[in-house]
């Protein structure tokens, strides 16, 4: 990899305002680019100027706007737009957020221009002019280490993995209106509605720095878990089985067939820590389970374990906080 800008997908709320995982993105773009810059992609009708304030104090030079008719909610779409402003950028780097969404338009766009792509990663580096990335894998029993040896690189990273700092100076941000050309296959599938669900005023379970989780030993009961998540201004999440039973939605399943986590803080309570369970949150940085079972196979992986009811160490880990809280 020679002295290029790296180009990073701002991924950003409907007001505008940048995602918390793209601050982490752009911090460490910064490190991989040095002074050949960071550079952004704004895809979708929100007006970039409630984020360039953000974007100036993390040393963005340059936002290519997407400029197109076509709906860049469709990943197909999305990866037009990206080839588009790797020709426009120079890129040899292209960083995007580890989502559903993204590491799909991540394989289209590996796809179409030859580019080595790498999903789930919690580490980049550059050595000896290529792109190293480092990831879990096999129920994050694993720490791999992936070189690209193709001239493009495309890589999800996972939230968390990057402490977000601002740069040294801030930069003066240009936003460029770049047409993207949408290919006509690109349109054979057709977005018909699109739902925003009703915010919960908890953080994303995907990029959420603490995450209270809900197995079956709730019975269902997830206002403990609710409750110490809220305390700890976390997201709350559950297991496969809470899900399938109907106790809470689909959208908060962690595991292989779920939502993949990596906070910082991870607390399950009732949770037995099955392995399609753990491969979606064993690469957290601390772990703290809660079960009255002390055979419990989390307990293997904990940092700190609790053998008790949930329905008595929850509330009384929630009331301690908040006294310490003041």
């Amino acid at each position: 990899m020679t002295a290029t800008p790296v180009l990073v997908l701002l991924d950003h709320a409907a007001d505008g305002t940048l995602r918390p995982p793209v601050r982490e993105l752009l911090t460490l773009a910064r490190e991989l680019a040095g002074d050949a810059g960071v550079q952004g992609v704004w895809a979708g009708d929100e007006d970039v100027a409630a984020a360039v304030p953000a974007l100036a104090a993390q040393g963005v030079t340059t936002v290519h706007r997407l400029a197109t008719d076509t709906d860049v909610h469709l990943s197909a779409v999305l990866a037009d737009g990206l080839e588009a402003a790797l020709a426009a950028s120079g890129a040899a780097l292209v960083l995007l957020v580890s989502s559903f969404e993204n590491k799909e338009a991540a394989a289209r766009l590996a796809v179409r221009t030859g580019a080595g792509v790498v999903t789930d990663v919690d580490g980049l580096e550059v050595q000896a002019g290529r792109v190293v990335a480092h990831k879990t894998v096999l129920a994050g029993t694993w720490t791999t280490r992936c070189a690209v040896s193709a001239p493009t690189a495309v890589v999800t990273v996972k939230a968390n993995s990057v402490v977000a700092q601002d740069a040294a100076a801030p930069s003066s941000p240009q936003v460029v209106d770049l047409p993207v050309e949408v290919r006509a296959s690109s349109t054979r599938v057709r977005l018909v509605e699109r739902t925003e669900l009703a915010g919960s005023g908890r953080p994303d379970l995907g990029s959420a720095h603490v995450v209270v989780v809900g197995g079956r030993g709730t019975e269902g009961d997830f206002s403990a878990v609710e409750e110490l998540a809220d305390v700890l201004g976390g997201a709350v999440g559950a297991t496969r089985v809470a899900t399938d039973e109907g106790w809470i939605g689909h959208d908060a399943q962690i595991g292989q067939t779920g939502v993949t986590v990596s906070p910082r803080l991870y607390v399950g309570a009732g949770v037995s820590g099955a392995v399609h369970h753990r491969g979606g949150m064993q690469a957290s940085g601390t772990i703290v389970a809660v079960n009255s079972d002390p055979d419990a196979p989390i307990f293997e992986i904990a940092d700190f374990g609790v053998v008790g009811d949930l329905f008595a160490v929850l509330p009384q880990a929630a009331a301690e906080l908040r006294r310490l809280q003041g």
